[in-house]
């Protein structure tokens, strides 16, 4: 069951999409303007699109897919994951679990999609990240009548490429991967990495839908 805080911070992953045919515009070498850039693109995509999505709400796991993933390191996040439990897998479950685990998070963003409306995103200055290998992009999501919903989000930067990427967002003070790792971890301890990786199968395959 999510709970009203992890809805506000799964509905602000959604600020991580982008459009692939804009990706050569994108500064992934600097994570401040990558993210201020994938936020402006995925919204107006996501505008452009909405007539064909309240047609065929699954179109939202296709754009997740096709534009938001290429931007989250979600290997590293599924190997947060598994955490503490990790030397207990083996490499072959590992290589199941991850796409498993991939597939999972596009049917969770794509769900949160559907709360979309027109919400509006304040950056927090950029600092200097020239000696940082993890860095936290600070935003405010603005809505009229409420107030705002502080998010951070955790980007990395990849050692060999230099390339930063999301792994993780805190909203109020709650990390969606420590989350997503307290629910998970337990059931893999108790009943094994390839019973978790065949239950995440199971729930991405669910329909979307506008509540």
């Amino acid at each position: 069951m999510i709970t009203s805080v992890m809805k506000k911070i799964l509905f602000c992953i959604v600020f991580l999409g982008l459009s692939t045919a804009a990706s050569a515009d994108v500064d992934k070498k600097d994570p401040y303007k990558m993210i201020e850039t994938v936020a402006d693109i995925t919204f107006k995509r996501f505008a452009n699109e909405q007539s064909a999505i309240r047609k065929e709400p699954n179109l939202l796991k296709t754009i997740v897919r096709e534009e938001l993933m290429p931007y989250v390191n979600y290997q590293y996040a599924a190997y947060k994951v598994i955490g503490s439990n990790f030397k207990k897998t083996n490499k072959a479950d590992r290589a199941k679990f991850v796409p498993a685990f991939r597939e999972y998070l596009i049917t969770s963003y794509a769900q949160v999609f559907t709360l979309y409306n027109n919400q509006k995103v304040e950056f927090a200055p950029a600092k200097n990240f020239s000696k940082e290998r993890v860095v936290s992009v600070n935003t405010s999501v603005m809505e009229p009548g409420r107030d705002p919903i502080n998010i951070s989000f955790r980007v990395r930067k990849h050692k060999k490429t230099g390339e930063w990427k999301a792994y993780d967002m805190v909203a109020e003070g709650i990390s969606l991967l420590d989350s997503k790792q307290a629910e998970l971890s337990s059931l893999i301890r108790q009943k094994g990495l390839p019973h978790v990786t065949a239950m995440l199968k199971e729930k991405s395959t669910k329909n979307i839908v506008f509540k």
